[in-house]
């Protein structure tokens, strides 16, 4: 399951080791506009006013897992990769405890976090060694978990969620791997669907390609619609506190030329906004939902560059 994603990770690095990515030798994006010792970039957005504005979208309580089911199986970014192992601590030859004979199942998990619907921190990916607000990977990033722009920095994300539905404004159920979604595309797509993203919004990208999922998941993993740097430039002009989209990645992979993961760059490190990844969109499409109200806590792991989630969309 892992190895038809091995040539894309070859890509990627030999892309990188053989041309800085855009802006490594600029300074021009650092410190950060929250200041120099910020550390949760676009969530500074967020507020009690942003709650209240999403809580007027409620009006039939009706609620949506964004999240997918994850699992042993379940394609990833190579080397990553999970385990869920159950055990019953001390109970061999079906031994119990007390008098009421007590049982108990306990669980441990392997892997990666960066698996599945998935956040990625701040100190997820930098330009050339440096994240967002200047700081350094030889500053920060640690074995043992990050010092500074760590999962367990990022505040309850509930705010006002806009879903973009590309797919539909391409006339498509599902766009092509490859494929760009451009700034134009963005756009044009907002106007059609009379879509307003308001700063401090979650913005999610529909494009359909998450139902290959379930039929095809080699190719799924394989490849990618989504946007290229200049539609996370664009994003980021709106001033998001997260982009999301029904895909892995969010960009279009294969890369086109020799950049890799620059929308990444873009949003992450240039500009704090939160990305997410792998979100189940579809049910959201068949309502008709553009507008709601998004909820996430992630989980407070000390360090964690990224982590697997369940955010909730409610209308």
């Amino acid at each position: 399951m892992r190895t038809w994603m091995s040539s894309l990770a070859f890509v990627g690095v030999a892309a990188v080791v053989g041309g800085s990515p855009a802006g490594a030798q600029e300074a021009d994006w650092y410190p950060s506009e929250y200041g120099a010792g910020d550390e949760i970039g676009a969530a500074n957005l967020l507020s009690p006013e942003k709650v209240l504005e999403a809580a007027e979208l409620i009006t039939e309580g009706k609620t949506y897992a964004l999240g997918v089911e994850v699992g042993r199986d379940t394609p990833a970014f190579p080397p990553r990769s999970l385990a869920i192992t159950v055990l019953q601590p001390n109970q061999a030859g079906q031994a119990t405890f007390g008098a009421n004979k007590m049982t108990y199942n306990d669980d441990m998990f392997t892997g990666w976090l960066g698996i599945g619907t998935q956040i990625d921190g701040l100190g997820h990916l930098g330009i050339d060694n440096v994240y967002y607000n200047g700081n350094r990977a030889e500053d920060f990033a640690q074995t043992t978990g990050l010092t500074r722009l760590g999962i367990e920095k990022i505040p309850p994300i509930v705010t006002r969620g806009v879903l973009i539905d590309i797919a539909a404004f391409k006339g498509v159920e599902r766009m092509d791997e490859g494929e760009i979604i451009s700034a134009d595309d963005i756009r044009q797509a907002m106007e059609q669907q009379e879509v307003e993203v308001r700063e401090g919004d979650v913005v999610v990208l529909h494009t359909g390609w998450l139902s290959m999922l379930d039929e095809d998941p080699e190719r799924y993993g394989r490849g990618e619609p989504g946007i290229d740097a200049g539609a996370a430039e664009y994003l980021a002009s709106l001033k998001p506190v997260a982009v999301g989209a029904d895909t892995w990645g969010v960009e279009a992979v294969p890369f086109a030329g020799d950049r890799v993961w620059e929308g990444h760059q873009v949003l992450l490190a240039r500009n704090g906004i939160y990305i997410l990844e792998t979100l189940d969109t579809r049910q959201l499409v068949e309502d008709g939902v553009n507008e709601f109200m998004f909820t996430l806590g992630q989980p407070l792991y000390t360090g964690a560059v990224q982590a697997i989630i369940n955010p909730v969309a409610i209308r």
